[in-house]
């Protein structure tokens, strides 16, 4: 029973469902006081974006991490794709006619920052490890 958890835990593509489901989720209740169906429309685009920088952000990191070294190394990769992330957000969720862009964009923004600063360190911290 354990192993099949850890499989799931382990799963790109468990990670991926995950992010649609959760995010998509908290789109469609940001946007839920206006009239149908501006907030399902939110959900999916959320959902589909936050299963695609789910990808995203964990190949920017490990490609922009071998770039740095020192503060840059533990700053610069998660600052990029956390800029990269919030573009990529804000202009598709206008264009898509995203009523409330900033309450949808917040929680998988602030989600997604997290885990490319925490992945990022993780990473660094084993590089550095490594060179000692």
């Amino acid at each position: 029973m354990i192993a099949k958890l850890k499989g799931l835990a382990s799963s790109g593509v468990v990670h991926v469902a995950f992010a649609f489901v959760a995010m998509g989720g908290w789109a469609l209740f940001a946007n839920r006081h206006h009239p149908v169906p501006k907030p399902l429309v939110a959900g999916v685009v959320q959902g589909t974006l936050s299963a695609l920088l789910t990808l995203y952000l964990k190949t920017a990191v490990d490609a922009l991490s071998r770039r740095f070294s020192g503060a840059g190394r533990l700053i610069l990769p998660p600052l990029v794709a956390c800029l990269g992330s919030s573009a990529a957000l804000v202009v598709i969720h206008a264009a898509s006619g995203t009523p409330e862009i900033l309450k949808t964009i917040a929680l998988p923004l602030t989600v997604s920052t997290t885990y490319a600063a925490l992945y990022n360190y993780s990473i660094s911290r084993g590089a550095h490890d490594r060179n000692r």
